[in-house]
């Protein structure tokens, strides 16, 4: 691509189809190296595009960029809320109910539980959600 600089204006199409997009710059396809995106699009100001890129990219890009250093949150506080959020007893008995999850081995009720409140924090399943029966 050739360079870009900060008040020339990229032409970019995104398709998004469920879970997969295809993404063009100046129309060449990029998708294969892109691990995310965001679009952001402030009134009066032109759309922004942030492309976080596969380890196995092309290394060599040209253009300008926005540059932004940060290292992920802790997840510590985000969990500590999620749990102390549920309900002991209605969580026992989601677990209690999902015979699924039990198998007679070692550990069975805490593996149960974890995988339970695993789903539930994943937004598979919800609190006081029963699960579905095939038939």
């Amino acid at each position: 691509m050739p360079p870009t600089t900060p008040s020339e204006l990229r032409h970019v199409r995104i398709q998004a189809t469920g879970p997969t997009a295809r993404l063009e710059v100046d129309g060449h396809d990029i998708a294969d190296q892109v691990a995310s995106y965001q679009l952001q699009h402030t009134a009066g100001q032109p759309p922004e595009l942030l492309l976080l890129l596969r380890p196995t990219a092309d290394p060599v890009w040209e253009g300008a960029a926005r540059v932004v250093v940060g290292a992920d949150p802790d997840p510590g506080p985000a969990a500590a809320a999620f749990l102390a959020a549920l309900d002991p007893a209605e969580t026992e008995r989601a677990v209690l109910d999902r015979h699924d999850l039990q198998d007679g081995g070692p550990h069975e009720f805490v593996r149960a539980l974890l995988l339970q409140l695993t789903e539930w924090a994943l937004g598979k399943r919800q609190p006081g959600e029963l699960e579905k029966v095939a038939g």
